[in-house]
This record gives structure tokens, sequence and C-alpha cells, in this order.
């Protein structure tokens, strides 16, 4: 089954990404004639900007934006962080498919022609997959494959080596606003949705501009959300640990009464010091791991909202603000 040929919007989240705007633009600008000649899309893509609470003029460029490239501009009230801002965007675009990305071109462009494609070939959602890692470091190719292995290991349902660079019907999109849970970890909701998805893969660029909003802290961050929203494993992980110290403890218990039937001293200071440094150190593992899970529950139960935008700026009302002033005749 395919599908009829779409409107396009682009969703793409900027914190302080005031020196990557103008590259964006102009790379965004040549892809809506290119795509609209070849009948992929219906008529010129939206360009849906998000500030997520930036500190630079990230928002005047998005609103100088809105009168040269046509752009539409999305103001949240405070920065929520990366994954909210994807999701303001994704829920107040427009057009049949979506397309997010990030605004600093790591993001090939060029892709989105196949992912329209694929589209058009009856996928609801397009995945953008990286082909290689080339550009990372050693530690980060390392730490990336570990991760995805560990989300697998712990039964998350997730495309390796796909960040947030994907194609989403207007359907989608809507199944996607039924899921109401406040932390945000879209490339496993996503996955949640179903419907008829298809992969792109492409080579993941150098930053055109500025430095990497994702340092270290972050992407930990995300890890564990990524874990902890997905998978309860690491509870069961610990109800194992507890039976097997707890079997451990019991054999110790028979041997200490064995050897002391038979009339030996029972090993002091060590078999009693080191028992009570290890189990001490695995019960504090456990009530993390607890304390995680019931950490995010106290945030769901509470029913904040995942984001509140601040405003909305779209082109046609800046050409209704240009318009003449019609003075009726008298």
């Amino acid at each position: 089954m395919t599908n009829p040929v779409p409107t396009l919007s682009f969703v793409i989240p900027c914190y302080n990404e005031e020196a990557a705007l103008p590259a964006l633009l102009d790379a965004q600008r040549a892809l809506s004639p290119r795509n609209y000649e070849a009948g992929r899309i219906a008529g010129p893509a939206e360009i849906m900007l998000v500030d997520d609470g930036s500190k630079d003029r990230t928002w005047a460029k998005i609103e100088a934006a809105r009168d040269s490239h046509g752009a539409t501009g999305l103001r949240l009230s405070r920065n929520q962080g990366h994954q909210a801002a994807l999701l303001a965007g994704l829920l107040n675009a427009r057009a049949d498919v979506t397309i997010s990305m990030d605004a600093d071109l790591q993001d090939d462009p060029s892709v989105v022609e196949e992912m329209l494609d694929r589209y058009l070939e009856g996928a609801d959602i397009v995945f953008g997959v990286r082909a290689a890692r080339h550009t990372d470091t050693a530690f980060k190719r390392l730490t990336a494959r570990g991760y995805y292995r560990l989300l697998t290991a712990m039964g998350v349902d997730i495309i390796p080596d796909h960040a947030d660079f994907r194609l989403m019907s207007a359907k989608t999109i809507a199944a996607l606003d039924s899921f109401k849970e406040r932390n945000l970890f879209l490339r496993g909701l996503v996955r949640q949705i179903g419907f008829q998805s298809a992969t792109v893969t492409y080579d993941r660029a150098e930053r055109v501009a500025g430095e990497s909003k994702y340092p270290l802290g972050k992407m930990l961050a995300l890890a564990i959300e990524g874990v902890t929203s997905f998978s309860i494993k690491p509870l069961r992980l610990i109800a194992g640990l507890g039976f097997l110290v707890a079997g451990l403890s019991l054999c110790y218990a028979i041997y200490s009464l064995v050897v002391w039937s038979m009339g030996a001293t029972v090993p002091g200071w060590a078999s009693i010091v080191l028992p009570i440094y290890i189990l001490g150190g695995v019960h504090m593992i456990a009530l993390g791991v607890i304390g995680e899970y019931i950490g995010k529950i106290y945030l769901e139960t509470k029913a904040r909202p995942r984001f509140i935008v601040d405003e909305i700026t779209r082109p046609e009302e800046a050409a209704k603000d240009a318009a003449p002033m019609q003075i009726a005749a008298e």
C-alpha cells in the first residue's frame, strides 16, 4: 500500500544554536524546491524551529528567519530539554509528514529524499540510522555500542545508532500524543507505536558550528532514562542478587556451624568485615536503583506539563502584519 504525496514539516529543536542557524536555513531552503519538483511533496515545506529556552540570540534569529526563510518559530517558556522541545514541535507541526532533525546539520539533509521515497512506498515511520561512527572518538564508539547492547539486554526495543532523525506521518504523531508520560525517551516511545516502518542509512557529519549540547553528563542521564522508562529488569536483577547473597550467606552459616562442631576456630575479622562492606555496597546500589524508579513514579503522579509554549510565530502572521491597512470610503 502506497501513501499519497504529502505536505512536509521539519521540526528542529534549537538550544543556543545562534551560530548554526544561517547554514541550517540555507540547507533547508534548497530542500523544498528539489523535492517539490520531483513530486515527493505537495507544496513548500514548513520549517519549525523550536527554541528550547536558549540564552543567546537564537530566538531573535528564528524571528528573523520567519521573514527571510518563511520559517515557523516555537518558543518554550524555559529550557525543558531536547526531548520535550522535539515533542513540542511534533505536536504543533501541521503537515502530513514531519521530519525531525538536529540544528547542527550532523543529520544529512540529502537523506530527506530517501525518507520521503520510503513514505510514498507505504512506510509511516522512517528511521535515520548512522551507517558508521568514523567521526566519533574511540571512547564514544565504545560507550555507544555498550549502551545499545545494554538496552537490548534489558528488553528495550530500540534501533542501534538511531537518534532522533526520523520521518513520522500525522497519524503516528497523533498516536505518540496518546503516550502521556513525562519522562520522555522518544527513541523508545516511537518504537512502541507500531505501524509500518523503514530505515535509511546516512553518514553523520561534524557540527557545522557551535558546541555539542550533549556532554557526558547529559548522555548518561539519557541512557538511564532509556533503561528505566522501558524496562523493569534492573529491579528483577536486584531481586536475583538478593537471593544469591542470601544463598551464599546460608552456605557460610552452615560452614561456620560445621567448623565450630569440629572444634576449630571460626575465622574472625576478615570473615565479618568483608561481608559487611560487600552487603553495604550492594544495598546502596539496590536502594539507588529502586529510588530511580520511585522518583519516576513521583514525577508522573504530579502530572505536570511536559513543556509550556511561550509563543508561536508563523510566516502567515508576518504577511498579515505587512499587508496595507484598508480604509473604508466614507
